[in-house]
């Protein structure tokens, strides 16, 4: 008979990465407790770290690509202003 599997939400993901980033328990120790494969352990940890940007994302504004054109638009002419002046 197959086992059933678990479906944790976001917050129990949340717990258990906290565990093994924060308490410093390891992913051996956090798989064998709970039956979790480190595969999907691993999963959820590229996950969070994937998204983690938009825990810092205001509210009100959803188009940042202006903003994001703009920041590398100046970065670029920095950048050039930086080679011109280099040593040949």
């Amino acid at each position: 008979m197959k086992k059933q599997r678990k479906h944790y939400t976001p917050e129990e993901k949340v717990a258990i990465l906290r565990r093994h980033l924060v308490e410093g328990v390891a992913i051996s120790d956090l798989c064998g407790e709970l039956g979790l494969q480190p595969t999907v352990f691993y999963r959820w940890q590229k996950e969070f770290f994937e998204n983690g940007a938009a825990a810092f994302q205001q509210r009100g504004r959803t188009k940042h690509q202006p903003e994001q054109e703009r920041i590398a638009y100046i970065w670029s002419r920095r950048s050039r202003r930086r080679m011109k002046s280099w040593p040949s």
